[in-house]
C-alpha cells in the first residue's frame, strides 16, 4: 500500500470561500486538503495571468486540484503551469461553447462592462449571480459562503468568465456535473460524470457524493 500522502487543493467558486468545502472530507492517512482563497485580481489580469500566479500555491508536485464553477474554469487554466495527480471540475464548463445564452449576449454585446456589480452587497443577488438561486430563507448559508464582494474582483470575474476561450474540453480533466445545474445548462453533454438531482451548489449539499467518490477516482 502506498503510504504518500497526496495534497488535494480545492478551489470554489466565484464570490465564495473556501468553506462551502466544509464537508467534503477525504481519508486522512492518504489525502491532506487544502482550501484556495480568490485573491483579488489587478484590473488588467487576463485569466491566463491570474491562473499562473495561483499556481504557485500549489506547493507538491503530483497534487489533485479541484474546481467548482467559475473555479473550475480557473483550474483548467491552473493546470497548465501544474503537474497534477488529477484534475477536477466541477458544477462548471467544459469549454466557452457551454455558457449559456445570456453569457453569450453579455460578451456579444460588452454589457458585462456596465453591470451593477456594487449592487452585489446585496446578498441575495451576489446569491442568484454565484450559485443561481435566491437565498429564500438562507440567509445566514449565503452569508457564510460567500463573502468575496470586491467590485474589482466581481467586474473582473464576470468578464473573464464571459470571454472564457476554451474550444475544447480539457483531456486530462474529470468533469462532474449535476443534471438540476441552472446556472451552466448544457454541461452535461459529453465526457461527464452526472450526479442525479445535482444542482449548481451540489459541493455543498451532496457532499456525502464527493467524500464517497472523489478517492476512488483520484487513484483510479
Amino acid at each position: 500500500m502506498n503510504n504518500q500522502i497526496t495534497h488535494v487543493y480545492l478551489m470554489p467558486g466565484m464570490a465564495a470561500n473556501p468553506t462551502i468545502f466544509e464537508h467534503i472530507q477525504l481519508p486522512k492517512e492518504q489525502y491532506k486538503i487544502h482550501w484556495l482563497e480568490w485573491q483579488i485580481p489587478n484590473k488588467q489580469d487576463t485569466l491566463q495571468a491570474y491562473a499562473k500566479r495561483m499556481s504557485q500555491l500549489i506547493e507538491y508536485d503530483n497534487s489533485v486540484l479541484l474546481g467548482v464553477s467559475f473555479g473550475g474554469m480557473l483550474v483548467q487554466e491552473m493546470s497548465k503551469f501544474l503537474k497534477l495527480k488529477k484534475l477536477f471540475v466541477v458544477s462548471s464548463v467544459k469549454s466557452h461553447h457551454e455558457l449559456p445564452k445570456r453569457l453569450k449576449l453579455l460578451k456579444v454585446t460588452k454589457a458585462y462592462k456596465i453591470l451593477p456589480t456594487q449592487l452585489f452587497s446585496n446578498i441575495d443577488l451576489l446569491a442568484k449571480y454565484a450559485f443561481g438561486e435566491t437565498i429564500k430563507k438562507r440567509v445566514d448559508l449565503y452569508k457564510k459562503y460567500l463573502s468575496v464582494s470586491d467590485k474589482v474582483y466581481l467586474d473582473w470575474s464576470i468578464k473573464q468568465i464571459v470571454c472564457w476561450d476554451q474550444e475544447k474540453p480539457n483531456e486530462e480533466a474529470i468533469y462532474i456535473h449535476g443534471d438540476k445545474d441552472i446556472v451552466f445548462p448544457h454541461s452535461c453533454e459529453g465526457n461527464c460524470i452526472i450526479i442525479k438531482g445535482g444542482t449548481h451548489i451540489m459541493v455543498i449539499n451532496k457532499y456525502k457524493w464527493f467524500n464517497e467518490n472523489l478517492p476512488k477516482l483520484i487513484e483510479s
